[in-house]
C-alpha cells in the first residue's frame, strides 16, 4: 500500500483551503461502477464523471490526479491526469478515456481540459487490479493551482511529459479536494 505517496500527501500540494469533489457515478467511499473498469475485465474503460466546488478567483489551472495506492508498484499506479481551466466545473463521464466514436475521450477531452499521461498510456486506464488482490482505492484529488505548470524540456508539449514529472512540477496550491472510490475485481 502507498498511501503516504499519493499526490494528496505531497507537502508542496498541500493547502488549507478545501473543493468539494463529487460523482454521479458513485459515492465518497463506496464502489465504482463496472462500467469505469478496463475492457480487459469486461468494463467499457469509461472517466467517471466529475463535478467540483467553485475554485478561487485567481486559480490559473486545476490538476486533476487518479491514482490507486493499492497497486503492487512503488509508488501509485497513475490512472488519469489533466490540466484543467479554472472555468471548467466538472467532466463528463469518458472525458478522460482513450478514443471513443463520437463521444468525448482524452483526444477529445472537451473545452478547457488537456488531457496527460498516466502510468501506462495517455488518459484514463480503466480499474484492473490483479485477481486476488482484494479491495483497490481509487483516489480522485484536484488541485487549484496559483500559476500555470511549466513543463516540457526544450519547450515539448506538457502531454509527453511523464506523470510525476508533472507532479513535480506543480507550484503553489490555492486549494484542493478528494474523492475516494473503491473497486475489487471479481
Amino acid at each position: 500500500m502507498n498511501a503516504t505517496k499519493l499526490a494528496w500527501d505531497a507537502e508542496a500540494l498541500h493547502s488549507p483551503a478545501t473543493l468539494i469533489v463529487t460523482s454521479p457515478d458513485f459515492s465518497d467511499g463506496q464502489p465504482i461502477p463496472h462500467l469505469h473498469a478496463g475492457v480487459r475485465l469486461g468494463g467499457q474503460e469509461l472517466s467517471p464523471a466529475l463535478a467540483w466546488s467553485a475554485v478561487p478567483a485567481d486559480t490559473a489551472e486545476l490538476l486533476l490526479v487518479i491514482e490507486d495506492p493499492d497497486a503492487p508498484m512503488a509508488t501509485p499506479y497513475i490512472h488519469g491526469l489533466a490540466l484543467i481551466e479554472p472555468a471548467v466545473a466538472g467532466l463528463e463521464q469518458g472525458a478522460l478515456s482513450g478514443a471513443l466514436s463520437g463521444a468525448l475521450s482524452a483526444e477529445n477531452p472537451g473545452r478547457g481540459v488537456r488531457v496527460l499521461r498516466s502510468t501506462s498510456g495517455r488518459g484514463w486506464v480503466g480499474m484492473a487490479p490483479p485477481k486476488g488482490h482484494g479491495p483497490h482505492r481509487y483516489v480522485f484529488q484536484l488541485f487549484a493551482l496559483a500559476a500555470p505548470l511549466t513543463i516540457g524540456a526544450k519547450g515539448g508539449a506538457a502531454e509527453d511529459v511523464p506523470p510525476r514529472k508533472v507532479l513535480a512540477a506543480a507550484g503553489a496550491v490555492l486549494a484542493r479536494g478528494r474523492l475516494d472510490g473503491v473497486y475489487q475485481r471479481s
